[in-house]
């Protein structure tokens, strides 16, 4: 499988941007000062179109206001407690893009002008820096201070696009230098060079359209990932082109670097259109209003789900929680969706055609949540309003035969209460259980149905009832777990007694117990009522439901806490309806594990990016699903995960192999992977091999801490791993379905990780030269030679390999073969005579080590490794990795190894 518009880079992943050079379709602007806002020029666009990439056109119908340069330290500073410049008079940077976010607030705020960015709380790292806007929205059409959309950037750096009259590789001694100096008679300053900056948008594909007021996607996709644009300091004039959106690492709202920065924008952006990952353009974008790890403070697991309808599209709408970055997904259909209600495992969800209160036939439809080509319709005359039920071990879906209102008590006891199994993507016989739709739900025994269009009506062991003194209710919901009703009224006299208010029509929530007695009321916050109720799947005192605003439409999802009245918002739109909350509890296997602990891999890692960082979950899943097959084991950096393919390896047929290597792998982390999962719970491991990276290793080692202190011991699920000895006792049951089904899910990522066994695919783009990103004289100087203090680790990993009697073959990965006429042995520098002796030494532990192998791929730039084999300037094609892999197949026989 391909690997789309991505690439390994730099020891990382990072997003690849179309390929050529955005230019200006049709440009008319003018360019003057902005008399009313200081150090801001005013675009006139005059309906100008810009390309972005090769295929989007952005056209333009409003002006705005742009900075002439990048903001300093100094102005960042007045309007930021506590920030502390080293020089005020040069670009700030080393901030996060929710930093930029909230400076672009505290502007608007100083000149007393409504924000263009809303969030409901924030978090700060320990050194002041903004990692998380919960409830983060972005309004466009607020005439605020914001960030430029990466079309408004392009289009500003089009009229006058001159990369070498930049701060560059070339020029800038590799460092920030004052706003407008490298050109100094241009209009506006440093759009290419010096700093790179923060634009507005996330990152999305491109495609072959037009849009107006295009403001980019409405999500930056399971890894959050945003734009950045203009290339730095740091980059050679010739690497710096409008196309390019990302850096070296993968970029996502929380990343920082020290040649990150930004410019502001001002004004509004009427009718400004979004375009999703499926290329629909979108007026008004679902927004994600909360965290995965908030929704966890309240409900106590990562394993939350939200279905809703979007009322704009008539499609089912699909927040999943437990993915790292909470994204919307929808199911694209020609079908009418309402009442949308997620299965007890969490991964199907059921709908009709018909909603509460609407007479005529209705179909009844189950899909599944990770295949939305899939559809099950259930084939009965009429079916409405589904409601998932476990029932004697059995799953199944109780439905109303219309989804009719029930003010006419005849008419509605002609109609019936059904439920049918459902398994295995059959529908079995259905079964009639009540004359009369109780589409609130029936308790778990069955002894208690209710049912709420219109009046408040409930089976109380087989009687029919009516319930709340036969006065007006709605969105009736009966929990399974306590019995209590929930439901709306129209502020009749019984909610108004026992308030001791006065309110208006649905400005409270009402709960019932089992006997339709009133206890408690909710009020709906300021401003809004609530609408279509719902308790939350597995949970004693939560309930779902959307806001209804002054207007009439229903633009946010809220979650009540019953116990104390809380009410927390978790997503925002146009008109979002029925929503349906699901709080996993992961019945479908039996473990003794902690659930919320154990398969937790997420990580945070600000120098690899969220993608490396989220295939280390994948890595532990392939793991366990393989244990007993898995013989060879593969770790390492992102050269091995793109230069190493298990799928042919494991055409021997006496070998099984998969590839844990990705870019938050170093020796570190691969030690903990090989020789402690791998020793514990492989019974059939006889070799393992790593990327021996002296490159990459030499100014990591010196830079920052291991891996494994700076990343993995921060992940809940290896910390509970460390904690239980990394299962030197055996497999614990459940280990895998846990990881498989954890925080951070990505049913892309998994399907090609499964695929390839660990392995990324990529057909690659020739050596492109020899760029060096650290100067390979950076560790002269120091007392004690760097290269022996590497050695100690490299030599220490090989005698751990040796205590287990395993077979270690330490790989050096190839690299472009032009770095022979420079003075780095790579990409990350490392003197060329350095690397030499370095890899001498490394040889000589072949000697002294039995089970220890050195493959040297790269031989110092002259291998056999072709321009067609390679990714990028350090890392292999698909073309390239299977050389390598064939090579590793042909050393590995030489060993003569007993399989058995």
């Amino acid at each position: 499988m391909k690997w789309p518009a991505l690439i390994v880079c730099a020891g990382v992943l990072i997003g690849c941007s179309d390929s050529g050079t955005s230019s200006a379709e049709s440009i008319h602007i003018s360019i003057e000062n902005d008399k009313e806002h200081n150090g801001m020029i005013l675009i006139s666009t005059q309906n100008s179109t810009v390309r972005l990439g090769a295929k989007l056109k952005a056209n333009f119908a409003y002006d705005f206001s742009i900075d002439k340069h990048e903001v300093t330290c100094g102005d960042f500073a007045k309007l930021v407690k506590n920030h502390k410049c080293e020089n005020a008079e040069l670009p700030v940077t080393n901030i996060t893009f929710f930093d930029a976010v909230l400076f672009a607030n505290e502007k608007s705020k100083s000149e007393k002008l409504d924000t263009a960015y809303s969030y409901t709380s924030a978090t700060f790292d320990s050194d002041g820096h903004c990692t998380e806007l919960a409830g983060y929205e972005f309004h466009a059409d607020r005439n605020s201070y914001r960030l430029p959309t990466e079309a408004e950037w392009t289009l500003v750096a089009s009229n006058n696009w001159e990369p070498h009259k930049s701060w560059n590789a070339d020029n800038s001694d590799y460092k920030l230098h004052k706003p407008c100096t490298a050109d100094s008679t241009a209009d506006i300053c440093d759009l290419a060079g010096n700093a790179m900056e923060w634009v507005n948008d996330w990152m999305g594909a491109f495609r072959d359209t037009t849009i107006t007021n295009y403001v980019g996607a409405p999500d930056g996709g399971n890894i959050g990932e945003r734009v950045v644009k203009g290339g730095s300091y740091r980059n050679e004039p010739a690497a710096m082109t409008l196309d390019n959106r990302g850096d070296v690492y993968t970029v996502t709202s929380s990343t920082k670097a020290n040649y990150v920065g930004f410019r502001l924008a001002f004004g509004k952006i009427p009718d400004a259109v979004w375009m999703n990952a499926k290329g629909i353009a979108i007026a008004s974008p679902i927004n994600a209003l909360t965290t995965s790890a908030e929704l966890r403070k309240s409900t106590k697991t990562y394993h939350n789900k939200l279905v809703f309808r979007n009322d704009e599209t008539g499609n089912i709408a699909i927040i999943n929680f437990t993915n790292g970055t909470p994204t919307v997904s929808e199911i694209i259909d020609t079908i009418d969706a309402y009442h949308p209600t997620l299965s007890p495992d969490g991964r199907f969800v059921a709908f009709s055609t018909k909603y509460e209160g609407i007479s005529g036939t209705s179909e009844l439809y189950v899909r599944r949540l990770d295949s939305t080509e899939l559809k099950y319709k259930l084939d009965v005359e009429s079916a409405a309003i589904p409601r998932w039920r476990v029932h004697e071990g059995d799953t199944e879906i109780v439905y109303v035969s219309s989804a009719d209102n029930n003010s006419d008590k005849a008419k509605w006891e002609n109609a019936s209460t059904w439920s049918v199994k459902f398994a295995d993507g059959k529908f079995e016989t259905p079964k009639k259980l009540f004359n009369g739709t109780f589409n609130g739900g029936i308790s778990a025994d069955g002894k208690l149905a209710v049912s709420g269009a219109r009046l408040l009506r409930a089976n109380v062991n087989g009687k029919n009832q009516t319930w709340y003194n036969e006065e007006q209710a709605c969105n009736a919901s009966l929990s399974e777990l306590t019995k209590q009703t929930l439901f709306l009224d129209f502020g009749g006299k019984t909610g108004k007694e026992f308030s001791g208010a006065k309110y208006n029509t649905h400005e409270q929530m009402l709960i019932a117990d089992s006997t339709g007695k009133l206890v408690k009321m909710i009020p709906a916050p300021k401003g809004y009522t609530f609408d279509h109720t719902e308790w939350v799947h597995n949970s004693e005192n939560f309930a779902v439901a959307t806001l209804t605003d002054i207007d009439g439409a229903h633009p946010k999802i809220v979650l009540v806490n019953t116990n104390d009245s809380s009410v927390t918002e978790i997503a925002s739109g146009a008109e979002l309806w029925h929503p349906d909350f699901w709080i996993g509890k992961l019945q479908n296997f039996e473990t003794k594990l902690n659930i919320d602990s154990a398969g937790m891999y997420e990580l945070n890692c600000p120098y690899t990016g969220d993608m490396s960082t989220t295939m280390s979950r994948y890595d532990m899943e392939l793991l366990y699903k393989h244990r007993d097959s898995i013989n060879v084991l593969v770790s390492g950096s992102s050269r091995p995960w793109a230069g190493f393919n298990p799928i042919i390896l494991n055409k021997n047929k006496d070998i099984f192999s998969i590839n844990m290597s990705n870019a938050a792998v170093d020796l570190s982390v691969a030690k903990k992977l090989l020789f402690q999962y791998g020793v514990n719970l492989l019974p059939k491991l006889k070799v393992v091999a790593v990327s021996i990276d002296i490159d990459i290793l030499f100014w990591r080692h010196f830079e920052m801490p291991s891996f494994w202190k700076l990343i993995f011991e921060h992940s809940t699920g290896f910390i509970y791993d460390a904690n239980h000895n990394f299962w030197a006792d055996g497999y614990p049951e459940g280990l895998y379905e846990l990881t498989r089904d954890s925080y951070g899910e990505n049913s892309d990522i998994r399907e090609t990780e499964q695929t390839m066994l660990g392995h990324v695919e990529d057909s690659g783009d020739g050596w492109q030269g020899s760029p060096v990103y650290v100067d390979s004289t950076n560790m002269d100087g120091i007392t004690k030679d760097p290269s022996d203090m590497l050695l100690e680790e490299v030599e220490d990993f090989i005698q751990e390999a040796e205590s287990k009697n395993l077979y270690l073959i330490g790989i050096i990965f190839p690299q472009s073969p032009d770095y022979r006429s420079t003075g780095a042995f790579g990409r990350y520098g490392l003197r060329r005579s350095i690397a030499k002796k370095m890899i001498e030494k490394i040889q000589k532990f072949q000697d002294k080590y039995k089970h220890f192998i050195l493959m040297d791929e790269n031989k110092m730039g002259d291998h056999d490794y072709t321009d067609e084999m390679a990714l990028n300037c350090d890392h292999l094609a698909d073309k390239g990795a299977a050389q390598l892999t064939n090579r590793l197949d042909s050393l590995i026989k030489t060993l003569k190894i007993d399989w058995k």
